[in-house]
């Protein structure tokens, strides 16, 4: 029977073994990307604050993950969203690639809105020095996009001539205005193989592949297709199931080797391709989420009544639903809040994209209930205010 001391430590090949494993968990820091409040899993922005919150609670779209964007009718709101998206990856230094249109779209991103910069009153700067650390955290009952919008953007003294830095996750954009590219701004296009004898993914998934592998490890890739299977950008045999479902298992297959380094966003037309059809159904699975637009009748537009805030100013009438198909839940025990709402009303101003739940306004001869609704407003401002 053998004994053995149990005074002796650990061998060094043990210990070697517990710094190899914490540097492997070590994650670079990326542009653009921030912790999710659920899981910790890296997120970026979509460039429109309100879908961000809608993302099973992660508050942006996960690394690894795609989100396919479908729209009813003639209208071009995805088209919105997409530019959004790009034109937030460029602003985070994000290398941003897009699928089968020209150069031409590049330009007509929307420019950012510069925030006003606000005076310091003598009553802030006399503020106590204690306090200094919890001035970002923003107040009681704000808003994340507030609370994001109050910290004082960090500069370091290592930035490059002409490096990418931003402390903003989630920019606020001006469709009437065009973008400004930074001059490290990283955007190419992808153009479609034109050989009907093979597909027309082919060359596109071996130009994702190459630029991903050969580019550094903190860059951060986000693919943009537009209109994807439309007539008027993808030749006819692009629709054939053998070649637009091996491009999306390409595109996880690709996702799954470079897990933190890629998002992608996508649009499709429904009044081509109806959610009905066997080809869509496997397109929204192979996708992480997938939401769907439906935009109103424009003779139902001017017949709604305009809304008002809580303060009693107009707001602009929503202009279609949105309805949640697929939120990503990344894994199988559904890391990720589902939301409780099916439908939801989104609105395309100047400036925002603006997606809240659907309440249907009261009718105008039921005076009850809106006496009732202001009689819960002032009782709701009572208690606040104590």
């Amino acid at each position: 029977m053998s004994f053995r001391k149990r005074n002796i430590g650990l061998s060094g090949s043990a210990r070697a073994d517990v710094p190899t494993q914490s540097a492997t968990r070590a994650q670079v820091q990326l542009p653009g990307v921030r912790p999710s409040p659920i899981d910790g899993r890296p997120t970026t922005s979509t460039g429109t604050a309100s879908l961000d919150g809608l993302l099973a609670g992660h508050s942006g779209l996960a690394l690894g993950c795609s989100l396919l964007i479908e729209e009813s009718g003639t209208t071009d709101y995805a088209g919105a969203l997409l530019r959004f998206y790009a034109a937030e990856g460029l602003l985070q230094g994000h290398h941003v690639h897009v699928v089968g249109l020209p150069e031409h779209w590049g330009r007509e991103l929307p420019g950012v809105v510069a925030e006003p910069e606000k005076k310091e009153t003598p009553a802030e700067k006399e503020k106590m020095k204690i306090a200094w650390r919890y001035e970002s955290l923003g107040q009681f009952g704000t808003s994340t996009s507030s609370r994001e919008r109050s910290q004082p953007q960090a500069s370091t003294n290592n930035e490059a001539p002409g490096q990418v830095q931003s402390s903003v996750f989630c920019h606020t954009f001006d469709l009437t205005k065009r973008l400004a590219h930074p001059a490290s701004s990283q955007m190419d296009f992808i153009h479609l193989g034109t050989n009907p004898m093979q597909s027309p993914f082919l060359a596109v998934l071996e130009k994702l592949n190459a630029s991903v592998s050969s580019s550094a490890p903190d860059t951060v890739h986000r693919i943009v297709i537009p209109s994807i299977l439309s007539p008027a950008i993808y030749p006819p045999w692009s629709s054939q199931p053998q070649n637009i479902l091996q491009f999306m298992h390409g595109l996880q297959a690709l996702f799954a080797a470079y897990p933190s380094r890629g998002t992608a966003m996508m649009s499709l037309p429904l009044s081509l391709y109806p959610r009905s059809s066997g080809l869509v159904r496997w397109l929204e699975v192979l996708n992480s989420g997938v939401l769907e637009l439906a935009p109103f009748p424009h003779s139902a537009e001017g017949d709604a009544a305009t809304p008002r805030d809580s303060s009693g100013k107009t707001e602009e009438p929503p202009q279609g639903l949105l309805q949640v198909h697929r939120l990503p839940m990344l894994h199988e025990r559904g890391t990720g809040l589902g939301t409780s709402e099916n439908d939801w009303t989104f609105t395309l101003s100047r400036r925002k994209f603006t997606i809240k739940p659907f309440n249907l306004p009261p009718v105008e001869g039921d005076t009850d209930a809106q006496q009732a609704g202001e009689s819960e407003k002032k009782a709701m401002k009572a208690d606040v205010e104590f």
